[in-house]
């Protein structure tokens, strides 16, 4: 762009005394000449006194007057030819304006003339300071020098300043991951703190979780995780804290906290209706934001994962298996090993299996398969696979799943208990003889189970070791069904009169230490048909047909009374929080037992 509109004023006349003086001159002796023309007469010696002829006097006053325009003119000329030596004079010193930048320019020196972009200046060779002065340098090169010292001066300051203050404070937490939501629903799910550097070796001593419960520690890098091996209360704040944490490096020890509050509870239960349809709903606890998440006319029994639902329907006398989300979306049937009906529906969350008993539709005493244990994946994308004993289909009697695991514990119809893991190729563990299984604790790996004898015992199925399952105290004498939760179990019991006729059903709640409380009391009128607790324990969901002598049984695959209520309790306070209208909450590994 060009900058001529934005020099300077240039004189109208020579700046210099000579050039002024010059040109005074030249005009005082052109006026002088111009006027000398004007007013002289012929020579009266070489020509006589004659009588002026007008015409001719006329004449020459018409060329004196066209002589002195020209001369103006030539000194017109002359004053523009001395204007313009002046102005390039002018312009070979004079520096341009410098336009504005649109955006901040840093300029060490006056741009060169002419010159329409930023570049380093180059001093003009006339009077160049670095040739007057050889150890000057030029201004923009040492300011750039000296700013970009500042500016790495003052990183240097900062970066030792953070060391400094990183050194005086020990390590400090960066980052927190836990998923809230799923370690309500089941045990494994972790606290992950990391560091904001690496850090010294961390005994599990050093960490504590408040309120307490059970957990391990896996502690490498800058990393710290706090695994639980039981799932949490619901609407609870968990703090979990690191104490004398020492950096990889040295330095001085730390505590690393952290807190965190897990959701509020719902569940899932089956309403069944005999004028109607069936329909599975999911509610809070208050039982007041119930949502219908899937229907159908004939619901058998139902399981649900954190993030399935698996129904068992019943059509044309034979069975289906849909799988869905929670929600009741996107709905798939699984495949089964033929035309016949399912029962017994058990999930395998960490496994994600599903677990059913098979019968075929037509059977006889010389065909069929009656009550095989199948086993495949919630996603459908296996074949179905029936648990074998010694290389024959087993006819199984009652099994459970291993809670956090994808093993299978079963009894045939041969009194036979076996194990066998369905994630791995280790063959059928066999386990003795026994009546039935009234559970598996979550994160122990130990069943309670009775023996063909009566006697009622604890298992540990890493290695086969047993003893008996203790008494309560008070003792409420023997429990019919056993269901264990993370610090105890619930006890179904029955009392009787002195010829063994039933006079009343309860409940209790029986802690590892064997202090009982009576959670639900029941009247002989009324009957309890099962008991289970909330992944943490915290609530119990107890399922109770009332009036059982004017509460018909319906005619389904798994027969039930048609009036059926589960009521929740409060298992610290012991109180009632609601009854509903249903059964085979989602808490319960197993359907009611008949």
């Amino acid at each position: 762009m060009s900058t001529d509109d934005e020099r300077p004023e240039v004189p109208a006349v020579p700046r210099t005394r000579a050039e002024m003086r010059a040109a005074r001159e030249a005009a005082e002796a052109a006026e002088a000449e111009r006027i000398d023309r004007a007013v002289t007469t012929p020579d009266p010696e070489a020509h006589p006194a004659e009588e002026p002829d007008p015409a001719a006097v006329e004449a020459a006053i018409r060329e004196a007057g066209d002589r002195e325009v020209a001369e103006q003119e030539a000194a017109a000329r002359k004053m523009a030819a001395f204007e313009a030596a002046a102005r390039d004079d002018v312009e070979a010193t004079a520096l341009p304006s410098v336009p504005l930048p649109t955006e901040p320019v840093s300029v060490g020196a006056a741009p060169v003339a002419g010159a329409v972009t930023f570049e380093p200046y180059t001093p003009p060779t006339r009077g160049n300071p670095a040739e007057d002065d050889p150890e000057r340098e030029p201004a923009r090169p040492r300011r750039f020098g000296l700013t970009l010292a500042a500016v790495l001066g003052v990183l240097v300051l900062v970066g030792a300043g953070l060391g400094i203050v990183g050194l005086l404070q020990g390590p400090r937490i960066s980052e927190v991951q836990v998923d809230a939501a799923q370690a309500i629903e089941s045990s494994g799910s972790r606290v992950i703190l990391t560091a904001n550097q690496s850090l010294a070796e961390i005994d599990p001593a050093q960490v504590s979780v408040e309120p307490a419960v059970p957990f391990t520690v896996d502690a490498s890098g800058r990393g710290v995780g706090v695994r639980f091996t039981v799932p949490l209360d619901d609407s609870t704040t968990y703090t979990v804290t690191v104490a004398d944490v020492v950096g990889a490096g040295g330095g001085p020890a730390a505590t690393l906290t952290t807190s965190f509050e897990t959701p509020a509870s719902s569940i899932f239960l089956l309403r069944r209706d005999v004028d109607g349809k069936d329909t599975i709903f999911r509610t809070d606890l208050s039982g007041e934001k119930a949502v219908a998440v899937f229907e159908h006319d004939r619901i058998n029994d139902f399981r649900a994962t954190s993030t399935h639902l698996v129904v068992a329907v019943e059509e044309d006398e034979s069975s289906r298996l849909i799988v869905m989300d929670r929600d009741g979306g996107d709905q798939r049937d699984l495949k089964l090993p033929g035309d016949g009906s399912v029962g017994a529906i058990q999930v395998s969350e960490r496994g994600g299996l599903v677990g059913y008993s098979y019968s075929d539709r037509k059977l006889s005493d010389t065909e069929g398969r009656a009550s095989v244990l199948v086993t495949q994946s919630l996603n459908g994308g296996d074949e179905p696979q029936i648990i074998e004993v010694g290389g024959q289909e087993a006819s199984v009697f009652v099994w459970q799943f291993v809670p956090d695991s994808a093993a299978v514990l079963f009894i045939d119809f041969d009194g036979a208990l076996s194990l066998v893991d369905r994630s791995a190729d280790t063959g059928v563990q066999s386990l003795g003889l026994a009546a039935t299984i009234q559970g598996i604790s979550r994160g122990t790996y130990t069943a309670i189970v009775e023996r063909l004898d009566g006697a009622v015992v604890e298992l540990n199925l890493a290695d086969g070791t047993e003893q008996p399952l203790a008494a309560s105290d008070p003792d409420y004498g023997t429990a019919t069904s056993i269901t264990p939760f993370p610090g105890g179990t619930l006890r179904h019991v029955v009392a009787r009169d002195d010829a063994g006729l039933p006079v009343g059903q309860a409940v209790i709640r029986v802690d590892d230490d064997g202090t009982a409380t009576p959670l639900v009391e029941v009247a002989s009128t009324d009957s309890i048909l099962q008991a289970c607790a909330s992944p943490s324990g915290q609530y119990a969901a107890v399922v109770i047909a009332p009036d059982l002598a004017n509460n018909p049984y319906d005619g389904m695959l798994l027969p039930l009374p048609e009036n059926v209520e589960t009521h929740l309790i409060d298992m610290d306070s012991g109180e009632e929080m609601v009854a509903l209208t249903g059964f085979d909450a989602s808490w319960c590994q197993t359907a009611p037992r008949f």
